[in-house]
């Protein structure tokens, strides 16, 4: 068989019949964007993303956190990684996840940080027009529910990268080439189960279509416990 550019399969391979799709796949046709494949959603969802948040590319993951560990997991980071000793837990345990050891810093911070040594930002809390850092860092942002772009759980990568961009997408949905029909594909990289599914990224764009440009920081050093005093990270 020759390799091609595949959709969804029939039925009960693939795609389920239409009748069964999710009523957020619906209003985001309603709504004026033309998707075929229900994949193509998360692709739109995409694209809106990084021409909103500045940046060239966007990949769409599961959580905020997902984000952070393929950032890190693409650099291939080791040793000490630094971060604010005042942010949400799950950084320094995506930190350790990834095979590293976390250094906690008093730092004032609001919207966004960095984990330095790696180009790596934290967004949690920035969601405004034109948010992206540039110097193609890999900048994650996050649409929990108490986040500006609310869907529930999500998150997104930002990057100017193409390489970074092409590898975080495979690396995000088990490694696979999702222009290849799957038994072709020959697996390149290690992946994780971490892509965001249709309905999520539909209700980021029917959200999204809402929101104002600019926002507020919805978040900062202040609204973070000292986690530096944890006893699982001592």
């Amino acid at each position: 068989m020759n390799s091609k550019k595949v959709k969804y399969h029939s039925w009960p391979i693939g795609r389920p019949p239409a009748a069964w799709d999710r009523p957020e796949l619906e209003q985001v046709r309603k709504a004026g964007y033309d998707w075929d494949d229900p994949r193509d959603i998360v692709e739109i969802f995409e694209k809106k993303m990084a021409l909103y948040s500045g940046c060239k590319y966007a990949v769409a993951v599961d959580s905020c956190s997902s984000g952070i560990f393929l950032s890190l997991k693409y650099h291939q980071a080791s040793g000490v990684v630094t971060i604010p000793n005042r942010t949400y837990v799950s950084v320094p345990m995506q930190i350790i996840h990834a095979g590293c050891e976390v250094n906690f810093q008093k730092q004032k911070w609001t919207g966004i940080y960095q984990l330095k040594p790696y180009p790596i930002y934290d967004g949690a809390v920035r969601f405004t027009k034109n948010m992206y850092v540039g110097n193609n860092a890999l900048q994650v942002v996050s649409f929990q529910i108490k986040k500006r772009l609310f869907i529930g759980k999500g998150g997104m990568i930002l990057t100017d990268d193409y390489e970074a961009y092409k590898w975080l997408k495979k690396a995000s949905y088990d490694g696979r080439d999702l222009e290849l029909y799957y038994p072709e594909d020959e697996f390149e990289i290690m992946g994780w189960h971490m892509y965001m599914t249709p309905e999520d990224a539909a209700r980021g764009i029917l959200i999204m279509d809402q929101l104002p440009e600019r926002n507020e920081d919805s978040g900062c050093w202040e609204n973070y416990s000292d986690l530096s005093n944890k006893e699982i990270f001592k």
